[in-house]
């Protein structure tokens, strides 16, 4: 592995406080009029990447948390709002309500919003709601392989006069 500057070093374990680049750059002495360019092409060093990917494994291992532990919290907290829970009045009694058809009985709340969103963390950790964009029809007509620049003008042109009518 390369050696890294003193102050690639230091950006490491700056960027390990906070996974802000930028503001990494800026603690680690950088100017801070470039730290922006310069926090990213930190991150594209190999020797920086691998230290700062070692320094994260270091501390998972340390503190035991990591992408298993998160999920089984996720988990844990989806399980804990989907419980119905009865309503309870001041002295700890549950609290009757009518049930609609006419019968009464206990009150119970459901957690709905942050179990949804749980679901939504766990989602996007299994990469379930990944938008993908497919930018040529069918036939692979509109793709920039197959159209000339003239042909993209005049589309382009043709596309303006319909917006600038309003049609």
């Amino acid at each position: 592995m390369s050696k890294l500057t003193p102050k690639q070093s230091r950006f490491v374990d700056e960027y390990l406080v906070d996974l802000n680049a930028t503001q990494a750059a800026i603690r680690a002495g950088y100017s801070a009029k470039t730290a922006r360019a310069t926090g990213q092409e930190n991150l594209t060093k190999p020797a920086v990447a691998d230290a700062i990917q070692e320094r994260m494994n270091d501390r998972s291992e340390r503190t035991k948390i990591d992408a298993d532990f998160v999920l089984h919290g996720i988990v844990k907290n989806i399980k804990r709002c989907e419980q119905a829970e009865p309503v309870l009045d001041r002295e700890g009694n549950p609290v009757i309500v009518d049930d609609g058809e006419g019968n009464l009985a206990a009150a119970y709340k459901y957690d709905a919003t942050n179990a949804l969103r749980g679901y939504e963390l766990v989602g996007k950790h299994l990469k379930m709601f990944t938008d993908k964009v497919d930018h040529s029809s069918s036939d692979g007509s509109m793709s920039p392989k197959h159209v000339s620049d003239d042909e993209l003008d005049a589309r382009i042109a043709e596309l303006s006069k319909q917006v600038g009518h309003g049609q």
